[in-house]
């Protein structure tokens, strides 16, 4: 829309009298109360005018009543600490805990959000946005950014991180500093992490455990998912006090990893049964982790042992199978279930069809597959292939990264993440000669944003608004924590990016803000960056120039029964209750069945080891001639043959054996 259009962006015609102030957009009630300045007199905020209508002002004598002009104090000037400064241990959030900082007026920007945008100012202070609209009466001391022509966005959130996690014998390259550092660089101001416990470790451990890592370190706010790798009543208690007491209201469950980290069926289903009954929400890694053992095992026997033999090893019909599987169980168990890291179109195609037959299912494509393919793979350099190497493999497919593109932007698929998991070269040589070894993870949260503007939003497939919502506001609500994050609105915390959507970088490794030496996108040349970003009221990036503090974020709880989620669960869960029909008790004959008539049905030994008959090799009737069974084994376990005590029949001479002589003319 035109800026004409808008009456806000009109010359006031009357520039002495004062003007009304815009109520359209809502305003904190005590924004203004126990300020460190006394306002007196008209503290009007008029737009400027064009020159000529300025020049004729100027023959205007001012009115005798005009009020005298206050004079504004200095901008607070901000203090960035440079990153090498001595870890400072950050507290668990607490709602409004900010100390203050500089005040910051954000001017002439488009605001976007999941579902408007629209043209205004925000006000913010003490890491909370205090006022959205415009004419805004604003108290000195405030850091005025101005965004014109640009779009000022809800920060980020990454749904899918792995920093400084141990995997495959080793530990990913990226901790919580360098990773929430690379994050804010990109636009991302929120990481949700993942906890991952060993078979039998206590997830309460491992919980304390990764907030002790991050605690002191990341550099803008967290939450934490929590993996399910092993199962019993303890865990399912745990998973309680998480929910209740921890601030974790999603669990993970690895259908892939045989030995390491996969659960069996009947697991997984009680572990989707407690989530609903926790109103925690599910989720799920979908590959079949037995297929890709058994795939593997062939391909290392037939030579294949470089990073091709990984995609080999998966194809799209685990993912496929293991995510159909996986919807399947949870509504069973009528239980909602988010997939993460969605990588080919057969299982994006599975989630879209299981949403519109009604059920309750979240696809999340990440930054990797949206952004690049599996042919890497096949590239000559092991180093490069290796590094496109991670779980479920980048498809081969080139077309795959815009078909899925084209879902996202439909809500075929909702959200996005990254699954960054970083490990540098000689990390990676783990597996050199053996590329089950090689540890899967590629990078992907600093240039999320980037990608997804670039595929999405410059190619014409979706616009600013759904943007917003697949990189934002969808996770704040699908993990419970909007509109304190993923919206631009008032009572929301400061975390804003301003967002030059025409501008352009080149990704490359020798520039990017991560530990990791490789990035799967290096060359690649992107629209869309960041040209400022505040998380929690603090300017991170100032007009390109990332300053971070260790330390400044806060872990973030996300508390259980989103709406988003469970909205609907409650009566899907009573429209699904069994059904008994009254009818009269039959009263009629019943047959009786003598004990010898019963039939006798063969059941499978618990041990097939041992045999539960004495006899050793008949388990099957003799046919009706009386003859022996030819299903019947003709040996035992023990070494014994059938017919080993029989006496042996002489040799007899064939003089014409079948067909003919083998002599004579013919």
């Amino acid at each position: 829309m035109a800026e004409e259009e808008f009456d806000f962006f009109k010359p006031h015609p009357h520039p002495t009298k004062p003007r009304v102030k815009s109520s359209f957009f809502e305003m904190v009630p005590d924004a203004f109360d126990d300020k460190s300045l006394n306002f007196t007199g008209d503290h009007r905020r008029v737009k400027k005018k064009v020159e000529e209508e300025s020049k004729a002002l100027e023959t205007v004598p001012e009115p005798a009543s005009a009020e005298p002009e206050v004079e504004m104090a200095e901008p607070v000037q901000e203090t960035i600490y440079p990153h090498d400064v001595a870890i400072v241990s950050a507290e668990p959030w607490v709602a409004g805990d900010r100390s203050a900082q500089s005040r910051i007026f954000i001017k002439n920007g488009t605001i976007v959000n999941d579902d408007q945008s629209f043209h205004a100012d925000i006000y913010i202070e003490d890491g909370i946005i205090k006022q959205v609209g415009t004419n805004l009466v604003i108290p000195g001391g405030a850091r005025t950014i101005d965004a014109r022509g640009k779009f000022v966005m809800p920060g980020g959130i990454d749904t899918h991180t792995h920093f400084q996690m141990p995997f495959m014998g080793t530990v990913s390259a990226d901790d919580f500093y360098s990773g929430t550092k690379a994050a804010l660089a990109g636009g991302t101001t929120m990481i949700i992490d993942f906890v991952i416990p060993q078979k039998g470790e206590s997830l309460l451990d491992a919980y304390e455990k990764w907030r002790g890592w991050a605690d002191a370190k990341v550099c803008c706010d967290y939450g934490l998912h929590v993996a399910v790798t092993w199962w019993n009543d303890q865990v399912s208690k745990e998973m309680d006090v998480l929910c209740s007491e921890k601030g974790v209201n999603s669990y993970k469950v690895f259908m892939a990893y045989k030995d390491v980290f996969m659960l069996d069926d009947d697991e997984i289903y009680h572990c989707f049964k407690r989530c609903k009954e926790l109103k925690a929400l599910p989720m799920v890694h979908a590959e079949n982790g037995h297929l890709i053992a058994i795939k593997s095992r062939e391909l290392l026997q037939q030579g294949v042992s470089g990073p091709e033999g990984h995609l080999q090893s998966r194809p799209e019909e685990v993912e496929e199978e293991a995510t159909t599987r996986a919807i399947t169980i949870a509504d069973q168990a009528g239980a909602p279930l988010y997939v993460v890291h969605v990588m080919s179109k057969s299982s994006a195609n599975v989630i879209s069809k299981a949403r519109r037959e009604g059920k309750i299912v979240f696809g999340e494509p990440i930054a990797a597959g949206l952004g690049t393919d599996g042919t890497h793979h096949y590239n000559k350099c092991w180093r490069h292939a290796a590094g496109h190497v991670m779980g479920p493999p980048l498809r081969a497919d080139p077309t795959t990264p815009g078909y899925l593109m084209d879902l996202l932007a439909n809500n075929d698929l909702q959200l996005t993440g990254t699954d960054n998991c970083t490990f540098n070269a000689d990390q990676k040589a783990i597996g050199k000669d053996n590329f089950t070894r090689i540890p899967n993870g590629v990078n992907g949260v600093e240039d999320r944003m980037s990608i997804i503007w670039e595929k999405g939003v410059y190619s014409g497939k979706m616009d600013p608004c759904r943007f917003v919502a697949v990189t934002s506001a969808t996770a704040a609500k699908v993990f419970n924590i909007y509109p304190k994050k993923g919206r631009i609105a008032v009572g929301s915390d400061a975390d804003i990016v301003i967002w030059n959507g025409e501008a352009t970088r080149t990704i490359s490794a020798k520039t990017h803000h991560q530990a990791v030496d490789f990035n799967i996108f290096e060359g690649m040349t992107v629209h869309g960056v960041p040209e400022y970003v505040i998380t929690g009221g603090s300017i991170v990036m100032d007009e390109g120039q990332l300053k971070v503090t260790q330390g400044l974020g806060r872990f973030v709880p996300t508390p259980v029964n989103s709406q988003t989620v469970f909205g609907r669960v409650g009566n899907r869960e009573k429209s699904r209750q069994p059904q008994i029909v009254e009818r009269e008790p039959y009263t009629g004959p019943v047959v009786e069945i003598k004990e010898e008539d019963a039939l006798v049905y063969n059941k499978r030994s618990d041990n097939p080891i041992l045999p539960e008959s004495a006899n050793e090799f008949h388990s099957r009737p003799p046919t009706r001639g009386g003859a022996r069974n030819m299903q019947d084994s003709s040996f035992s376990l023990s070494g014994h043959q059938y017919d080993e005590n029989q006496p042996k029949r002489p040799g007899t001479k064939v003089s014409n054996p079948p067909g003919g002589k083998s002599t004579g003319f013919w």
